[in-house]
């Protein structure tokens, strides 16, 4: 009965410290006016974490030299990217890119 109520507590506690800076950045950015530069500096922010994230899922580090690159994901972000700059849809460029690393992993991989 002990362990239970400590489990509780102990998901409930790790899901509030989770929660508070995923959230609180939102509600005090409703409450103050940043200075032009500073938001145009935000802009930035998606497109260089959606960056870091593709090229981690293209290259593989090595432990001596220069990182590998993944040949199947790397020719499956070629239709994404396409796909992305045409659509301008996230949810199409997406999907794009689950279908062809799958067609490419089932004939290639």
């Amino acid at each position: 009965m002990v362990t239970s109520h400590y489990v509780l507590l102990t998901i409930l506690g790790c899901s509030l410290v989770t929660w508070i800076p995923r959230i609180m950045p939102f509600l005090l950015s409703k409450k103050i006016d940043f200075p032009e530069w500073f938001t145009r500096f935000l802009s930035y922010i998606p497109i260089c974490i959606l960056t870091a994230l593709l090229f981690q899922s293209i290259l593989e580090v090595q432990t001596t030299g220069f990182p590998e690159l993944k040949t199947l994901e790397a020719i499956s972000c070629i239709p994404t990217l396409l796909v992305a700059i045409r659509t301008k849809d996230l949810m199409k460029t997406v999907i794009v890119g689950i279908v062809t690393i799958a067609i490419l992993r089932i004939f290639l991989g």
